[in-house]
């Protein structure tokens, strides 16, 4: 899978142990910056990863701020964006499986390299189960989702 990576300058600290972890677990990586912590805005960093997905340059995102909250509302601003915050592995695996979740949000300043990886790894091996049998009720909520994304 193809995975773009993008941070603002709280995040950077956290990006080089997410980039080898994605790598390591035998994706391609988009990386979109930033590249110090010299001060960004969030927003743009967002916009970037989000319109990556919307063209089809990767299947799936990775935002890293501070608190993963701005990146997170800046990116659900662009149509076909999914992203939540997720500091725990329960909701990173889950948001995927069940609410089609396409970008993970992880703020650097709440927690560490190491919970990182794991969340990472769980949002990465994780795989929306909307289409399997008994599952329906998946695809019936996004769908549902998507629909309020179109009357915007």
């Amino acid at each position: 899978m193809r995975i773009a990576l993008a941070c603002d300058h709280a995040g950077f600290p956290l990006k080089g142990t997410i980039l080898e972890l994605v790598r390591g677990s035998g994706h391609e990586v988009l990386d979109l910056g930033t590249d110090s912590t010299a001060p960004v805005d969030y927003p743009d960093y967002s916009e970037k990863l989000g319109r990556a997905i919307q063209n089809g340059e990767s299947e799936r995102g990775i935002l890293v701020c501070g608190s993963g909250v701005g990146a997170c509302i800046a990116a659900n601003k662009l149509t076909g964006i999914y992203a939540g915050i997720c500091h725990d592995t329960y909701s990173a695996h889950q948001g995927v499986e069940h609410d089609a979740m396409n970008v993970l949000c992880i703020g650097a300043r709440i927690i560490g390299p190491e919970l990182a990886g794991e969340i990472v790894a769980a949002f990465l091996g994780a795989r929306f189960i909307g289409r399997e049998p008994g599952q329906e009720r998946h695809a019936r909520r996004v769908a549902k989702v998507r629909q309020i994304e179109l009357k915007r």
